[in-house]
């Protein structure tokens, strides 16, 4: 019962998705034949135009050939057998020449009455009057060529070809002394039309102005000599037309031979278009067959997908009512009302996630602003404290560096002492040596608690490295991590030493804490390394800690930003570094290195150089 109600709510759904099915495919329909006849009438055309050229490149092909002959009789007509109208000599040449020639009938030679003198063909009936093309060329004494006719020595059909001998002070005036003849052997022609590109069934022909066949590619010595039409003139011969020939529609294609002239036809049956079309029109069956089977198989696929549309529906309300806030799943519908309800949900459902988000993003926020005031409370003491600290030590230096001046002058006194044993003379050297570490350290220190710094100045980078060095030598040797300098760069930099010693020390510092923090069983190594980098100067510090977590990474410069514990750092150190670096034009960053730690850097434009990141010359 369910089921029957279901189907009878589904029924208007599936008439109008049914119509619809049968609309589209009624324009498909509508243009597969009318793009069948289309293609038809295209390659109907094609095949047209193809039959012309095809003519027009055995036109090329037959001119080659006469050309070829008349190039042969240009050599006969200058050898001195023909010249001389010797028969012996003429016949043997001319037999010689008949074996290479396979398309000619024969080789002659007449004399200047129309008597025959040579012939390759040995002929055994009474002696053959000369055609009429032999008197014409004999009294003009300027090539032809004659139209079909039956040669009188070989009795075949044939063509002849006359040319004029002239036998020098025997000639006549206006005239020639002799006629040199090649007779062309019509039934072997269709050998030049073999190479030629035609579709099966395709017929050349060659006709003469009479309209009689002189040469065909098929079956040749049935139609050589019948009439292939009206006589007419090959020039007046359209280019392409559709005859009919042996009850069969073909293409013809015509060109004229200016020789003759003659008619070249090539025809090229009608049964080719639908040759060529049959593919297309098989593709298009089956894209048609496809896409009815694909049609008729969306009805019933719209159908189930309305009644899943509508369940799903019916599931996301429930899941609103019962406090789920997360959109529903949004499928493709089959009609603009079920998505449009789709859509009405999830924008409801939206909405209220969105006011949600909302509430817990202002909350978040101001847990973040309490956080930060904390943060900028602790970083103001932290300040106030380091001020204070920084005028105890300058006091404690100026305090210090009175005693210690004392003591230097008072052991070189001593030192001018010539009567002091050689220990004495060791023990002053040592408190000398001591006096003056004291005396370097107090400097160090009056200089680094100094909070505003001079002016820039030609900076040796290992200067600044060994004041670093002498700050850190004792706490780095109390936490057994081992301290490593090279130096490869003697170039300065423009800069204030203080700042710059305040950099170093701040990455010598964090590689300790670093270190310190990831309590490793490998003893701790810190390197600081100093080389240059094309125009630059660079400084690198690098650690054998735990590095910097990927995620972090972005964040190493912002203010405020600190991986240490709470009380451990204020995340001021290289956001401050940052702005040093940068404010002199140079560049600063992290990178992992091989054994996993960290390595902080920072370039600094040399004494005199252009500044450049990684500017190598």
């Amino acid at each position: 019962m369910k089921q029957s109600l279901r189907f009878l709510r589904t029924q208007p759904i599936l008439r109008q998705v049914a119509l619809a099915a049968v609309l589209l495919l009624l324009p498909v329909v509508v243009a597969a034949v009318w793009s069948g006849n289309r293609l038809r009438l295209e390659r109907a055309e094609e095949v047209e135009a193809e039959a012309g050229r095809i003519a027009t490149t055995a036109t090329a092909l037959l001119d080659e050939y006469f050309a070829s002959l008349d190039a042969m009789a240009s050599l006969l007509l200058r050898h001195p057998a023909v010249n001389t109208l010797n028969a012996g000599a003429s016949e043997s040449l001319f037999r010689q020449l008949l074996t290479e020639q396979p398309l000619l009938n024969n080789i002659l030679l007449r004399g200047r009455d129309g008597r025959l003198v040579a012939s390759a063909f040995e002929s055994t009936g009474p002696p053959a009057p000369p055609a009429a093309i032999v008197l014409q060329v004999l009294a003009s004494g300027r090539a032809a060529v004659s139209q079909l006719e039956v040669g009188p020595i070989t009795g075949r059909q044939t063509i002849l070809l006359a040319y004029p001998v002239q036998a020098g002070s025997d000639s006549v005036r206006g005239g020639a002394t002799g006629v040199l003849g090649i007779a062309l052997n019509l039934q072997r022609f269709e050998k030049v039309f073999a190479n030629l590109p035609l579709a099966e069934g395709s017929i050349v022909t060659l006709v003469d102005r009479n309209g009689r066949v002189i040469a065909r590619s098929r079956d040749s010595a049935r139609y050589i000599g019948t009439a292939f039409g009206p006589p007419r003139e090959p020039k007046d011969v359209p280019r392409t037309a559709l005859e009919r020939e042996d009850g069969i529609e073909r293409f013809h294609g015509n060109a004229v031979i200016d020789r003759g002239p003659w008619l070249l036809s090539v025809a090229i049956p009608r049964s080719e278009v639908l040759a060529r079309v049959a593919p297309s029109y098989r593709r298009n069956l089956a894209i048609f067959t496809v896409a009815t089977a694909l049609l008729f198989t969306l009805v019933f696929w719209l159908s189930r997908q309305v009644v899943q549309d509508l369940r799903q529906l019916r599931e996301a309300a429930q899941r609103i009512a019962d406090g789920d806030l997360s959109p529903p799943a949004v499928s493709v519908s089959p009609n603009r009302e079920l998505a449009d309800l789709q859509d009405a949900f999830a924008d409801m459902a939206r909405r209220l996630r969105d006011a949600r988000d909302a509430l817990d993003r202002q909350f978040g926020q101001e847990r973040k602003m309490r956080e930060m005031l904390q943060s900028l409370q602790r970083q103001v003491v932290r300040q106030e404290r380091l001020t204070a600290v920084g005028l105890l030590v300058s006091g404690v230096a100026h305090e210090l560096n009175n005693p210690l001046q004392a003591i230097l002058g008072t052991v070189e006194l001593l030192e001018r002492h010539k009567d002091l044993p050689p220990e004495v003379l060791t023990e002053i050297t040592f408190v000398k040596t001591q006096s003056g570490r004291a005396r370097e350290i107090i400097r160090n220190l009056s200089r680094f608690s100094n909070q505003q710094p001079g002016p820039e100045t030609l900076v040796d980078m290992r200067d600044v490295i060994a004041e670093v060095v002498q700050l850190r030598t004792t706490d780095l040797a109390k936490a057994s991590i081992a301290l490593t300098v090279e130096a490869a760069s003697a170039r300065k930099v423009n800069a204030n030493f203080t700042e710059l010693e305040q950099v170093t020390l701040n990455f010598v510092i964090n590689a300790q804490q670093a270190i310190e923090a990831a309590g490793r069983r490998l003893p701790g190594r810190i390197l600081i390394r100093l080389r240059d980098s094309g125009r630059n100067v660079r400084l690198e510090v690098a650690d054998n800690g735990p590095g910097v977590r990927p995620d972090d990474e972005p964040k190493l410069f912002q203010p405020f930003f600190t991986t240490k514990p709470v009380g451990k750092g204020t995340g001021l150190g290289l956001s401050v570094s940052y702005g040093i670096i940068d404010s002199y034009g140079g560049a600063i960053g992290y990178l992992r290195n091989d054994e996993g730690g960290a390595t902080f850097f920072f370039e600094l434009p040399a004494a005199g150089a252009v500044a450049g990141y990684g500017d190598h010359e």
